[in-house]
């Protein structure tokens, strides 16, 4: 389009997640509880694991990094969401929305990377426990989180980039309630497809390489697990993976579901309670799933208790 028939729009107004005024003020109750639970539970992971030495290992360092991004790309969406519910008109200025897509975008590319080092930690330690001191040390541990995060920052600013790039001449209403990529793809005027061809490449590398060393570590996990020759030991090595297997199934199959299509079959509503889903949801599910299905987060859960409780 002539960039002199451009409307040039300074902010972008969210359709939100329900057109329904009458049920904005309990969507806000229920969201923000939501919200507040993510960060308190995800907060009391962090601070558990770092009171508890027992907890002090390879697996519980890449917990608390995953608990960090989940604090980090929830409180990129959720905010906004409730001031918004609040709100007749659900407005965030261009700049903001860029700010809001790239590190909604960074922390979420971290959060999949961890999972796929998360999953090789697991695989080192069953499959090779004699290594697993020198495989997984602390310097090769920082590394991998500081190559997830590397990984989340240029993968994000190649995206939002290309994104802000387009033209949007014909409105400024986006018909979600943040700043992502398929929206505003689906808003732009400009042609997308390079825009599409990046984020399936993107998707491709970053979440299908994930979801590969995923499957290749856990096959090998699964192969030494029934190999083992006592049911003791094949239920404790299946009770340390069952809660990321849970996390990774979840986490992934999502993200699959939102981002390896083309914007032709982009449906608005149904995308809107997937994006709901892995933006809201997944980061207070992930605490609960990794306390409630691991014995040494109860213990250590335990233990702090009983402490309070006698120095009460």
């Amino acid at each position: 389009m002539p960039a002199e028939n451009c409307t040039v729009f300074t902010d972008f107004i969210f359709s939100g997640l329900l057109g329904r005024q009458d049920l904005q003020q309990g969507l806000f109750v229920l969201f923000l509880l939501i919200y507040g639970n993510t960060v308190i539970s995800n907060l009391g992971m962090i601070l558990l694991i770092s009171m508890d030495p027992r907890l002090h290992t390879p697996m519980y360092y890449f917990l608390t990094s995953l608990s960090i991004c989940d604090v980090c790309y929830s409180s990129t969406v959720s905010p906004k969401m409730l001031a918004d519910f609040l709100s007749v008109q659900k407005r965030i200025p261009y700049n903001l929305c860029v700010v809001q897509m790239y590190f909604f975008g960074a922390f979420a590319d971290v959060a999949c990377v961890m999972l796929a080092v998360m999953a090789y930690d697991r695989y080192v330690a069953i499959c090779n426990p004699l290594l697993y001191t020198n495989a997984m040390s602390r310097s090769i541990c920082t590394q991998l989180v500081t190559i997830a995060y590397i990984t989340g920052l240029v993968d994000s600013a190649i995206h939002t980039c290309g994104t802000f790039r387009l033209s949007f001449c014909n409105s400024n209403i986006i018909n979600h309630f943040f700043c992502d990529v398929p929206p505003l793809l689906a808003l732009s005027s400009s042609d997308t497809t390079i825009n599409e061809i990046a984020m399936l490449i993107s998707c491709s590398c970053i979440v299908g390489s994930s979801v590969i060393t995923v499957l290749l570590s856990y096959s090998y996990i699964i192969t030494t697990i029934i190999r083992m020759n006592t049911a003791q030991g094949r239920r404790k090595a299946f009770s340390t993976c069952a809660s990321h297997l849970t996390a990774v199934a979840i986490f992934f199959g999502t993200l699959l579901f939102m981002y390896s299509r083309p914007t032709s079959s982009y449906s608005l509503d149904t995308d809107k309670m997937a994006s709901v889903f892995y933006t809201v949801i997944i980061p207070m599910l992930n605490p609960l799933i990794y306390s409630l299905r691991n014995k040494d987060v109860k213990g250590a859960l335990r233990k702090v208790m009983g402490t309070k409780l006698c120095s009460g």
